[in-house]
């Protein structure tokens, strides 16, 4: 499959998803744009013992009536971090991973377990309840507990001496969803971190955005889960990736992952042992950044893995390439015209735009990197690298034209010095959808030295409210992570990122929010 094909066909996908995202499954069925599943799942249902009757509670009750059954369950007592939970599980055994809402769903949950930790006690559900209803009314478009994707499967017998990752991939490679969930099984009766790091043996096959991020957000809800159910968890991921090997498999960019990252760990002898420690100044951050947003991909992966070898810091490594994939925030031009679907206005840059994927990509990468093994975990690196200049590279034609925000004319024009009044003046550009000037306010803010804390208040409170086109509560939570990890002489790069991707995604106000607000008195 050629490279335009494979885009093609992803951007299809991307477009099927957000249309039925937006007028729901039963009339996109009759407009030809979603498929009734015709094969029902084999094996036993899977049940989830004491949280049973609120995983069914998510599947079985109307969108209408989701959030005032959930919050008559908070004040009878039942926490927050309980309802997450059960909407995780309920999620997983809905879709399976292979359900373009439902998948985008199950990864805004932690996040927004997250934002809900931000804020007052009085209004701490609100982000919650917003994902929780999203999440309710897909279950329901999809066909509620007769629809359900994950059964009970029967582990296969792993050959002795063979490494259960190869196997694993092996089996997604040959795109047999049923062999793959029994390899998967059989790897899943030991440990939550064996599981996780044959897992993404799979996963690296390939650096499509969802294929990373979703099995990220699915071992991070492990800490609300529970451990125990890695194995429900995590095989939403494998099911994704033999979709992924059906439609993408063959494609340009897959044959050459394969064949890079093996070449240089050879090459470089990686991965070390111990990892670098080395921390450079800057200058080489800022550096590295600009190798990485600027070559190919095979270049950048390479530069990602010289990094490494030479003892560079990881930490350091993946800020460079963090920083690489904010400047994709920072650059895009918006969604070009004939680009458009409700949701996202041409000129926007929410959602599924070249930025915030390449951000929430590179954040999934990162966070991954720091809890598997050596090997995977130089991987992830090197991967991460790879995927924000494919990203890039897709638009090459108009790159050298784009500029970073904020932008100097705009920034000319920014008049005031007191945090109050630089707030209030970027709130206002966030409700007009003026992303220059709120950009500009922005960084103006950041270099006066004032807190970020209260910046950080203020963009929170449209990733609650806003729909963000299935992005608002991931990306929020990717640069609140990023800002944190980032040297001071970058970190408000990630902020003024987040100020255009707010004032670009506002004024869709999410399903469900204002009857939450409603019900809890905020």
């Amino acid at each position: 499959m050629s490279k335009l094909r494979a885009r093609r066909e992803f951007l299809g996908d991307v477009g099927r998803g957000m249309l039925i995202a937006c007028v729901g499954s039963g009339t996109a069925l009759d407009m030809g744009f979603a498929s009734a599943r015709a094969d029902e799942p084999a094996g036993e249902p899977l049940a989830f013992d004491g949280l049973e009757p609120l995983v069914a509670l998510m599947q079985e009750t109307t969108a209408e009536r989701i959030v005032p059954a959930l919050v008559d369950k908070l004040r009878t007592g039942t926490e927050l971090k309980r309802l997450v939970a059960a909407a995780a599980l309920a999620n997983a055994r809905t879709f399976g991973g292979e359900d373009y809402v439902g998948f985008h769903t199950l990864m805004a949950l932690a996040p927004a377990f997250h934002m809900a930790g931000e804020l007052p006690e009085a209004s701490r559900a609100l982000p919650v309840l917003k994902v929780l209803h999203r999440n309710t009314n897909r279950i329901r478009e999809h066909g509620g507990r007769p629809s359900e994707v994950l059964r009970a499967v029967e582990p296969a017998t792993l050959s002795p001496g063979r490494d259960p990752g190869e196997a694993l991939r092996d089996a997604v490679r040959g795109k047999d969803v049923d062999e793959a969930e029994r390899v998967f099984a059989a790897i899943a009766g030991g440990s939550a971190d064996e599981a996780f790091n044959s897992l993404l043996v799979a996963v690296e096959d390939q650096t499509e955005v969802h294929r990373v991020v979703l099995p990220y957000r699915a071992w991070e809800l492990l800490d609300v889960v529970g451990r125990e159910r890695a194995h429900a968890m995590l095989r939403q991921s494998v099911r994704y990736c033999v979709q992924s090997e059906r439609r993408s498999g063959g494609s340009a960019d897959a044959v050459e992952t394969r064949a890079l990252l093996p070449k240089l760990f050879d090459q470089y002898r990686l991965p070390r042992t111990p990892p670098g420690t080395t921390r450079p100044g800057d200058d080489w951050v800022g550096a590295t950044c600009k190798t990485i947003l600027e070559s190919s991909p095979a270049t950048a992966a390479d530069a990602a893995a010289a990094a490494l070898a030479e003892g560079i810091d990881p930490g350091d490594v993946g800020e460079a390439i963090a920083l690489a994939a904010n400047q994709l925030v920072l650059r895009d031009p918006g969604l070009p015209e004939r680009w458009a679907s409700p949701g996202r206005a041409p000129g926007s840059v929410h959602g599924a735009s070249i930025g915030v994927h390449a951000s929430d990509a590179v954040n999934a990468w990162r966070n991954m990197a720091r809890v598997v093994n050596p090997g995977n975990a130089v991987a992830c690196l090197i991967l991460a690298a790879y995927e924000v200049a494919r990203d890039r590279q897709g638009r090459d034609a108009e790159f050298k034209s784009w500029r970073p925000r904020p932008l100097a004319e705009y920034l000319e024009g920014v008049k005031p010095t007191e945090p109050e009044a630089l707030l209030a003046e970027t709130e206002t550009a966030i409700r007009s959808n003026q992303q220059e000037i709120a950009s500009a306010l922005t960084a103006r803010y950041g270099a006066l030295g004032h807190d970020p804390a209260a910046m950080f208040a203020l963009m929170l409170k449209y990733a609650v409210s806003e729909d963000g086109a299935l992005h608002a509560e991931k990306y929020y939570n990717t640069v609140r992570e990023e800002f944190a990890r980032t040297r001071p002489a970058f970190r408000w790069r990630q902020l003024v990122g987040l100020a255009r991707v707010t004032a670009s995604e506002c004024g869709r106000p999410a399903p469900g929010v204002a009857q939450a607000r409603e019900l809890l008195g905020v």
